[in-house]
């Protein structure tokens, strides 16, 4: 306890000046952000690989599709009805850069979709980094991840389950949920 009249040591004015510092830099809405969930993280929206793509096992591949969010969205932002059409905009050029990543040349409609790791429904991005082209077969395939989509939505608004969680879930791993939905 500090006596009356005596002023604070200086390293507590250090204190309040970083931590100052840290809250104003977590408010920035960047593209990159690192999330921790138990022992691990993961780093959104910063891709290491922009060709020679590969999806493996209906997982795109990490490199080129780490998933990316919207750092400013919040639980009660994605929880109103028209959430995600109203951030919805991926043009059909940024869709092509999509296929020309992973290699692919050409396909037919339905083969895939160019799909948001991170869905919008999660606070996802439309960044580059958060697209990859999902097969829908074999199954599981991009209709499946959307029923994963929708159950994490519902437990994020339910407040089941908090919004960084689903989206480390989604982004490192969405076919470990579906599983887990017994699918």
């Amino acid at each position: 306890m500090m006596a009356r009249g005596k002023p604070a040591p200086r390293w507590l004015g250090a204190l309040f000046v970083a931590l100052a510092l840290a809250v104003g830099l977590s408010a920035c809405d960047a593209a990159s952000t690192t999330t921790t969930s138990g022992a691990s993280s993961h780093q959104f929206g910063v891709q290491t690989k922009t060709s020679g793509c590969q999806a493996h096992n209906g997982l795109p591949d990490s490199a080129c599709t780490p998933g990316a969010i919207i750092a400013s969205a919040t639980t009660n932002q994605i929880c109103q009805s028209g959430y995600a059409s109203s951030v919805r905009n991926v043009p059909t050029s940024e869709k092509d850069h999509v296929y020309a990543e992973y290699g692919i040349a050409s396909h037919f409609s339905g083969e895939y979709e160019v799909d948001h790791l991170v869905s919008l429904e999660l606070g996802g991005s439309n960044d580059i980094s958060n697209l990859w082209p999902e097969l829908a077969n074999p199954t599981p395939g991009f209709h499946q991840k959307d029923k994963v989509e929708n159950y994490l939505h519902d437990q994020v608004c339910n407040g089941s389950v908090p919004l960084a969680t689903a989206q480390y879930e989604i982004a490192t791993n969405w076919l470990a949920v579906y599983q887990q939905m017994g699918g």
